[in-house]
């Protein structure tokens, strides 16, 4: 499979590369199209194409560039899906796939997969699954994904009874037809990447294509306090097993402050660093993962217990004159913000904004009670600075993240909470939202000189 075929591929990046690296390396003759000029890219990496005999052609997608002569087009994911080249694509019969796709119908038979979904959560129930597996069963376990690594960059390294945790994300699970985790997890269901999936309903249907390819020998573990979750995948085939932070149920649930799974105590609330109820869920679907591999209750909670949460995700960053500061710049949409505002209970300073995309900020207004001030930033600040004043919430606009720690520094008291959770993209200022959220981290630390 995949051998001497003409093969397409649309969108450098990660994926990109590594999937055009691994197709020329099984005799493919493929052709790598980006319209960045290529002084955006990685230089190494495009010699080392160029040494493989990968075509390479930047700057833009010419009209005729995509013939009938290709066997497969293989799609970044952060590619629409109405280019006109997957529009053409489809047109001309020819197979449209992913990094994803391709590296899945090339993993071994006797490797475990596990992938991870949902609207929130899904980085961080990742990463602590992979470091619970890692704990537990050493180099024979990988981290793979939408977290940063391609799938097919550990297709030549993997060995009999490796584990695989991957996380997959809408844009990655919007070409796959094959794809299926031996384990598969979902977190949660809220609207996000409408501008890409176009509507809730498909977005829901993307999301739980891997859980419909799964047979009754695969293992679906679900969010059974989430009703979309629970409507959507209803009819699927597999095995399910639930998660609960509200109810006593037969599976992982919480009582008393205590996760249990099945009935036994596994850890203490306390034990989990990371703070809010969403968290405490994160915690939960990774126990639950751990215990299909037969992990003890001390190991799970050895690795727990050191979890500091995921970088850019309502990671703590320092505490300074009593005050404590978050970086939650990946909260890119209103769930992820009131998420993260129903975590705390202590006064919050909320920075708050970025680009427009008509966000509904009235929709945080439930979780607004103990928001004392807002740092209004970023091309939609005027429309922050009016929610501020419409709740009676000193607001305070600054086009800028770095031109608003100095009132930052006036009006934090001992006691206090900055977050950095601004329920809007980056992209009016970034080229990606981790350089927001470093940005932040640089200047909390600098407050601390």
């Amino acid at each position: 499979m995949f051998q001497d075929n003409k093969i397409f591929v649309l969108g450098m990046a990660r994926s990109g590369y590594q999937v055009a690296k691994y197709l020329a390396k099984r005799g493919n003759k493929v052709v790598l199209n980006d319209d960045k000029s290529e002084e955006n890219h990685n230089q190494e990496q495009i010699q080392e194409l160029r040494d493989l005999e990968v075509e390479l052609i930047f700057g833009s997608h010419p009209d005729d560039l995509l013939d009938e002569s290709y066997q497969y087009l293989v799609k970044n994911p952060g590619i629409p899906i109405d280019h006109k080249y997957v529009l053409k694509a489809k047109e001309l019969g020819i197979e449209v796939l992913n990094e994803v796709e391709i590296a899945y119908r090339m993993l071994p038979d006797d490797v475990t997969l596990i992938g991870i979904t949902g609207t929130n959560g899904k980085t961080t129930t990742t990463t602590l699954t992979f470091n619970i597996l890692k704990e537990a069963f050493g180099d024979r376990v990988h981290l793979v994904g939408n977290i940063g690594y391609p799938l097919c960059s550990i297709l030549d390294q993997l060995k009999k009874d490796d584990i695989i945790v991957m996380e997959v994300s809408c844009q990655q699970s919007e070409n796959l037809i094959q794809f299926k985790p031996h384990i598969a997890l979902l977190t949660n269901y809220s609207p996000a990447h409408l501008d890409f999936l176009k509507t809730y309903e498909n977005y829901k249907y993307v999301k739980s294509k891997m859980f419909r390819n799964q047979s009754e020998n695969d293992l679906a573990i679900l969010n059974i306090e989430d009703q979309e979750v629970m409507n959507e995948l209803k009819d699927i085939s597999s095995n399910v097993k639930y998660f609960s932070s509200h109810q006593t149920i037969n599976g992982c649930y919480l009582e008393n402050n205590t996760i249990y799974y099945y009935g036994d105590k596994v850890l203490k609330v306390e034990d989990i660093k990371i703070p809010g109820v969403h968290n405490i869920e994160n915690c939960m679907a990774a126990i639950m993962i751990a215990k299909e591999f037969g992990v003890s209750n001390e190991m799970i909670t050895k690795v727990i217990q050191s979890f500091g949460g995921v970088e850019h995700r309502l990671e703590y960053v320092n505490t300074i004159n009593g005050v404590r500061y978050y970086n939650d710049t990946e909260a890119t949409n209103i769930k992820c913000a009131q998420i993260a505002l129903s975590s705390f209970t202590s006064p919050i300073i909320l920075i708050l904004g970025g680009l427009e995309r008509g966000q509904d900020f009235q929709e945080l207004i439930p979780y607004m009670k103990n928001v004392k001030a807002i740092i209004a930033i970023g091309e939609c600040r005027r429309r922050v600075l009016d929610f501020g004043r419409e709740l009676s919430v000193n607001t305070y606009m600054f086009e800028y993240l770095k031109d608003g720690f100095q009132k930052i520094k006036e009006i934090a008291t001992d006691g206090d909470v900055v977050l950095l959770s601004p329920a809007s993209a980056s992209w009016d200022q970034y080229k990606e939202c981790e350089i927001r959220g470093q940005e932040f981290k640089d200047l909390v630390n600098e407050l601390n000189k």
